[in-house]
């Protein structure tokens, strides 16, 4: 097993870990499973944590006077308090957590597709969603996490983001806690690929940082960086951007493919342009021409070696591919 700075991932209970949903069952995932050797996970039900028990009453988000509630229907218990109250206290007690994990379309966990309902009647959902009183709170305390819920997991290419961007903060985590710049400079060298992937102008401005002209001290430097750092992987990159740094890094080696292994790679990349192959299927071939042809450069690149090879999988639900 490669040696990989081991993420802190937070990941909602029911996604395999305890049977704590509201039916008293848990959902298997795959990806987690595939996680478990490489993460530490933190995990959390809120809606138990908050002593609604297993199984329970669903809750519900409704809107009065224009607020949202969490609200249990069969019940008539309005639980958005001692949701609020524990929310607050779990999320203020977090240090060090590199992600976030959770269950979609749910009232607690969900970020972005949860069901709001007008008010406490037996209606239809309105046609606008929100998000869950957890998983809000999550997008607004933790802006630069890798946060994910399991149904966009699905798709690779956001996979692919979600893993590129929860190992690259768990080793900037390392790098931190080591006080030396030398550290620093040594990460940012072997993330050049990676942040020209991601945004080449956030690319020359940590370069310049990390040339620290002025010659600041360790705690400055290291603060100015991880600002930029954290908006070099704000946005999931364009498809154009990966295949620019596939063909930048092919050039390193066009004195020593054959036609055909040129003509091979060529088409890789094609079938990933046209959404048909993993960004892993390429970075693969590449990785084998670095150690083919001792490209000593290209070896210290984090960019073909962003997480454990063992997550690369090319299974895709087709859901989310134009996200």
């Amino acid at each position: 097993m490669n040696s990989f700075a081991r993420p802190r991932l937070v990941v909602s209970e029911c996604l395999g870990f305890k049977t704590c949903r509201y039916n008293g069952e848990t959902i298997p995932v795959a990806y987690i499973e595939y996680l478990k050797p490489y993460c530490d996970f933190i995990t959390v039900c809120p809606e138990v944590e908050i002593g609604l028990g297993v199984p329970r009453d669903p809750v519900r988000i409704i809107e009065i006077d224009g607020e949202c509630h969490l609200y249990q229907p069969a019940k008539g218990r309005d639980q958005t308090r001692k949701m609020t109250r524990f929310v607050d206290r779990f999320l203020s007690g977090l240090s060090d957590v590199d992600g976030f994990l959770l269950k979609e379309s749910s009232p607690s966990c969900g970020l972005n597709k949860v069901k709001v309902y007008p008010g406490k009647g037996k209606t239809a959902p309105k046609s606008e969603k929100t998000s869950g009183f957890f998983g809000g709170a999550v997008l607004e305390r933790f802006p630069y996490s890798a946060v994910v819920d399991e149904g966009r997991l699905r798709n690779f290419r956001i996979r692919e983001h979600f893993y590129t961007k929860l190992f690259a903060l768990a080793r900037f985590r390392k790098v931190k806690s080591s006080g030396a710049t030398s550290e620093l400079v040594h990460f940012h060298a072997s993330h050049k690929l990676i942040f020209m992937v991601y945004s080449q102008k956030e690319l020359k401005i940590l370069g310049k940082i990390v040339a620290n002209p002025v010659r600041k001290r360790f705690p400055e430097i290291i603060s100015d960086y991880e600002d930029h750092f954290h908006l070099a992987f704000r946005d999931l990159p364009r498809y154009i951007s990966y295949i620019n740094v596939l063909m930048h890094a092919m050039g390193y080696f066009k004195n020593n493919l054959s036609s055909d292994e040129k003509a091979y790679f060529l088409d890789l990349i094609e079938q990933y342009r046209a959404r048909k192959l993993p960004l892993s299927a390429c970075i693969s071939v590449l990785r084998s021409w670095i150690a083919r042809f001792t490209e000593i450069y290209l070896a210290d690149q984090v960019y073909f070696d962003p997480y454990p090879w063992e997550l690369a999988t090319i299974s895709d639900s087709g859901k989310g591919r134009n996200l």
